[in-house]
């Protein structure tokens, strides 16, 4: 570290980071691949590969052949063809899900995985990348982890690594206060390191990809976290053993369920997660084997592995599909696996936690950014030398976020057919001098059937998942009961209903952006909810529910019966100001917790890291309150934010102009308060970012 130093504002020298032992992260190339040779899948592998993809392929087709037969076995206009190849799609995409839950049968004849006895010799970093967070929170569930992590006598095998993004200088100075708080309770326990860049290149991918290139030859692995991550320390050492045991094991990803909700909609997922997400990860898994597939946290990666083969290269083109990966995730496993690593996801290991969006609107905000990273692997399922389940990982995740615009160009087309039927009179003779005539044909007896067929594909993952939860004592009995799980489920699907067409709607129009060139960005994550006042409700929705009326007012005047096909995304339209604004409700979400619905295990038995996590989160709480001027009226806050500092020294006449400006304000001066006014955002992280402009705020007295 010869052109690094780390800095105390009074002349002391600490160490945030250890010392650096870089690992070199080429850039990968997208046509070009390594040559390495591959076992062979299992035959349950290939059993869960046949059901899921063969089966969608049987079902899809069984589809197409029923869809010919309602138009009397020929397609006879070109609004006919459009529906025809509509509802095809969409039937197969409901297939895939479907026939991907029937594989998680094969369960039942799986080993469990290899488990490395005796002493644990792999390194770990347990690695918390934040951007604009609440510092208690993550602060509080890292406590908790490396507490009870050093209480099983593991504090030498793992180390926690807080990998900052952050952009706001008061959550900064926030950051490292609760830092040096962390490092001061687990020391002597586990080693914590705090490393903040200046330059938030790549997002989370360049946020990782730094620290592998500064300290991965430290590590053997790092276990990733999202900052609303907690996972059970057993189920860390778990993976790690797991790890050690096969050498060849690239990535091991769990199944994070979904916890800590309290409003209607964060309940909501995290009720579903719960009950059916085992039985849809149990079939995901059989079929990925050693293929699998990375989600951006809550896995364990073997360091040497991400560096030989995740050094992301720039896409080609402008935003939003060029630039860098958004989605890296999915890139990174495939890339893992390209390189004769092997990739898996384990659902038997439990232990594993995330937060979930408090409202509707705040998972649109999450989604925009995600459907653009994912439609932007058009770029990368191409790639050289990628496994053909790994293509499929990329298919599926575009295909997500391209079925609503499906969905609702079927409906369109569907209204459309109505209209036609309605206004236009039938040429039965379309051809000259034609002998007999040409009768329209529309089997709607047969039309019924395939939409009950589709409806209880789309149900069968939630059933199996329901029958699932209900079998298992232990998890029945945890959820309230077999009434109680019962009730909950059918509120969630009736809920989910009416929540579907208006995120078909917020969906199309994130579509829509990103093919008109609009860029994401990348903003904070909204953690907690609360209801919206009815006029922004009204604002933000008030044309999905003025969409809904006109077709409903006229398939009611004309075609009465036509508007019970579309009854379901009609009523939630028409209802999506109320439930936008019922799902960042508390109040809502607690009331149904006190009448025992849409509960999860963890609320009925909250385990001992979640509640460990939660009381530190609330201590944190007040070493984060912090404020900027406090940098002058609390003794020693200065200090410790001073030696989080890794400066790199600057040419004469190359400083910051944003140092240079700031100097000259605090110099000029009289208060502190005055000094912070002067101050722009740029000037006052310039500020937090040297320690000398630091030391000059001593000047200033407390008021």
């Amino acid at each position: 570290m010869d052109d690094l130093t780390h800095h105390g504002a009074l002349g002391t020298t600490m160490t945030a980071t250890p010392p650096e032992q870089p690992l070199v992260m080429p850039t990968q190339s997208l046509h070009e691949a390594p040559k390495v040779r591959f076992r062979q899948s299992s035959l349950l592998t290939w059993t869960a590969r046949i059901i899921t993809f063969g089966g969608a392929v049987a079902l899809t087709v069984f589809g197409f052949q029923q869809m010919m037969l309602v138009f009397g076995g020929q397609v006879n206009s070109f609004l006919q063809g459009c529906l025809l190849v509509l509802f095809t799609v969409t039937f197969g995409w409901i297939a895939l899900s479907a026939a991907a839950a029937l594989s998680s049968l094969m369960r039942f004849f799986q080993r469990r995985p290899k488990r490395a006895e005796g002493e644990l010799t792999l390194r770990t970093a347990l690695l918390m990348p934040v951007y604009s967070e609440d510092p208690a929170t993550t602060c509080g569930a890292l406590l908790a982890m490396g507490e009870m992590i050093a209480e099983r006598g593991h504090g030498d095998d793992f180390e926690i690594f807080i990998l900052s993004d952050t952009r706001d200088p008061e959550t900064w100075l926030q950051e490292t206060a609760a830092y040096s708080e962390l490092r001061d309770k687990l020391a002597g326990k586990i080693s914590v390191w705090y490393r903040r860049r200046e330059k938030n290149v790549a997002k989370k991918a360049g946020n990782l990809q730094e620290f592998v290139e500064r300290w991965g030859a430290r590590y053997d692995a790092m276990l990733v976290f999202d900052a609303d991550s907690v996972m059970d320390p057993d189920t860390m050492i778990e993976m790690a053993r797991r790890m050690q045991a096969e050498p060849n094991l690239g990535i091991l990803q769990t199944v994070p369920m979904l916890c800590g909700g309290r409003t209607l909609f964060a309940r909501l997922q995290q009720f579903a997660g719960c009950v059916y997400g085992a039985a849809i990860a149990r079939g995901t898994a059989a079929w990925q084997g050693n293929d699998g597939n990375y989600w951006g946290h809550n896995a364990l990666i073997r360091v040497r592995a991400f560096a030989e083969n995740c050094g992301l290269p720039l896409l080609p083109g402008r935003l939003p599909f060029g630039g860098h990966v958004m989605s890296h995730d999915f890139v990174e496993a495939a890339l893992i696996r390209r390189g004769g690593w092997d990739v898996r996801m384990d659902p038997d290991l439990e232990g594993s936690w995330e937060g979930s969006p408090p409202s509707l609107l705040d998972l649109s905000v999450r989604d925009r950014r995600w459907a653009q990273g994912n439609l932007q692997h058009i770029k990368v399922i191409g790639a050289a030398g990628l496994r053909w389940p790994n293509r499929a990982h990329f298919g599926i995740g575009i295909g997500s976020y391209l079925m609503s615009t499906i969905w609702l160009a079927m409906i369109l087309v569907g209204l459309a057919l109505t209209g036609q039927a309605l206004i236009l009179q039938p040429q039965y003779f379309p051809q000259t001098f034609q002998m007999f005539p040409e009768w329209p044909v529309f089997d709607a007896e047969r039309m019924w059937y395939l939409f009950a067929l589709s409806l209880g594909m789309l149900l069968l993952p939630k059933a199996l998942g329901l029958l699932s939860s209900l079998l298992s004592t232990r998890k029945r009995r945890a959820m309230g009961g077999a009434i109680r799980l019962t009730v909950g489920a059918v509120t969630e699907v009736l809920l989910s209903a009416l929540y579907a067409p208006v995120l078909m709607l917020l969906q199309v129009s994130q579509v829509a952006e990103i093919l008109m060139g609009k860029d994401s960005g990348w903003s904070a994550q909204s953690r907690e909810g609360a209801a919206m006042p009815w006029t922004e409700a009204l604002a933000r929705h008030w044309k999905h529910m003025a969409i809904a009326i006109v077709p409903a007012i006229g398939l009611a005047y004309l075609a009465p019966e036509q508007l019970l096909w579309l009854s379901p995304v009609l009523v939630g339209l028409l209802l999506a100001a109320p439930l936008s604004r019922w799902s960042g409700s508390p109040e809502i979400g607690q009331g149904l917790a006190k009448l025992g619905l849409l509960s999860i295990p963890e609320e009925r038995r909250t385990p001992e890291v979640l509640q460990r996590a939660e009381a530190a989160r609330r201590a944190f709480a007040k070493v984060c309150a912090v404020r900027l001027p406090d940098l002058v009226k609390l003794p020693g806050l200065r200090d410790r934010h001073a030696a989080t500092l890794l400066m790199r020294p600057q040419p004469r006449g190359d400083e910051h102009l944003a140092r240079l400006t700031a100097r000259a304000k605090i110099d000029a001066a009289e208060t502190i308060e005055e000094a912070l006014s002067w101050l722009d955002r740029a000037e006052m992280t310039a500020v937090l970012g040297s320690p000398d402009l630091l030391d000059s705020l001593g000047r200033f007295r407390p008021a």
